[in-house]
C-alpha cells in the first residue's frame, strides 16, 4: 500500500517520460522486498492476502485462492498479466499455456491459462493439487507461473519451437528443469522443495530421472533444489 501511494504521488509531479523509469524502480523494490518463507500454513495467511495488486486481470477459483495469491506475490512481473486459473479434468495435474490466439500478439496483450486437474488417471490421483500440502501447492503453482514468465518474454515463433520440442525428451527435460530453477530464483525454493519431496514420496520415486534416466532430471530432485537454495544469495540466513 505504501509503495502504491508513493508511486501515485511521484506520477503527479514527474514529467511523463520519467514515469516508466519510476515504475520500474518501484517494481524492483517490491520484488526485493518479498521475503523468503520456509513454510506457509493455511491457517495463518491473511497477512499475505491483504494486497490485491497482483490479482489484476486474474480469474482465480475460490478453492485455491489463498495458494494462488501467495504464489503471485513472488512474481511481480506478472502483476498485470491476464491469467485464468481453470479447474478441469485432465491427465496432467497442472499445466500452463497461452490462450491459442495469444501466441500471435505481443506479450503485453497475451492471455494465459493455468489448468488445475480435479480428475486424472489413478496413478496420479495422489499428486493432484487438492491432495498436496499447502506449502507444496504454492510450490507447484510457482512452477506454473515460472512457465508464464518465460512465455511472456518470447515472441510467437517460440511457441512453434516449443511444440516441436515435445518430440525430444532431452529438450523437455531441460525445459522443465530450467522452469524449476526460475521458481527457486523467485524465492519459492522451500515451497518447490516441499512439492518435490511430496510427489516423489507419493509416487514411490526417490529420483525423477528425465526420460527415465536417473542421471538426468526433468524436474529438480530435492538434493538439487537444496543445493540451489544453499548458493543463492536471497536464501542466506533464511
Amino acid at each position: 500500500m505504501v509503495l502504491e501511494k508513493t508511486r501515485k504521488d511521484f506520477m503527479l509531479f514527474l514529467p511523463k517520460h520519467f514515469s516508466l523509469l519510476v515504475a520500474s524502480l518501484l517494481l524492483f523494490a517490491t520484488m526485493r522486498g518479498q521475503e523468503v518463507t520456509r513454510v506457509f500454513h493455511a491457517d495463518s495467511v491473511s497477512v499475505y492476502l491483504a494486497s490485491e495488486k497482483n490479482t489484476v486481470n486474474k480469474i482465480i477459483p475460490k478453492e485455491y485462492e489463498a495458494v494462488i495469491k501467495i504464489a503471485l506475490l513472488y512474481f511481480p512481473e506478472l502483476a498485470e498479466t491476464a491469467i485464468e486459473f481453470r479447474v478441469k479434468k485432465q491427465v496432467a495435474p497442472l499445466s500452463a499455456r497461452p490462450k491459442i490466439w495469444s501466441v500471435f500478439v505481443k506479450s503485453s496483450k497475451r492471455k494465459y491459462v493455468i489448468n488445475i486437474s480435479n480428475q486424472t488417471i489413478e496413478k496420479l490421483n495422489a499428486i493432484l493439487l487438492s491432495n498436496l500440502s499447502f506449502n507444496a501447492q504454492i510450490g507447484v503453482i510457482g512452477h506454473e507461473l515460472s512457465h508464464i514468465v518465460e512465455y511472456d518474454s518470447k515472441r510467437g515463433i517460440f511457441f512453434i519451437g516449443l511444440a516441436l520440442r515435445h518430440v525430444s525428451k532431452r529438450s523437455m527435460d531441460r525445459f522443465e528443469y530450467n522452469t524449476d530453477k526460475r521458481c527457486v530464483e523467485h524465492k519459492l525454493g522451500y515451497q518447490l522443495l516441499s512439492w518435490s519431496e511430496e510427489v516423489r514420496s507419493k509416487l514411490g520415486q526417490e529420483k525423477w530421472g528425465g526420460a527415465n534416466k536417473p542421471k538426468r532430471e526433468r524436474y529438480m530432485n530435492p538434493a538439487t533444489i537444496r543445493e540451489l537454495i544453499r548458493v543463492l544469495p536471497c536464501y542466506q540466513g533464511k
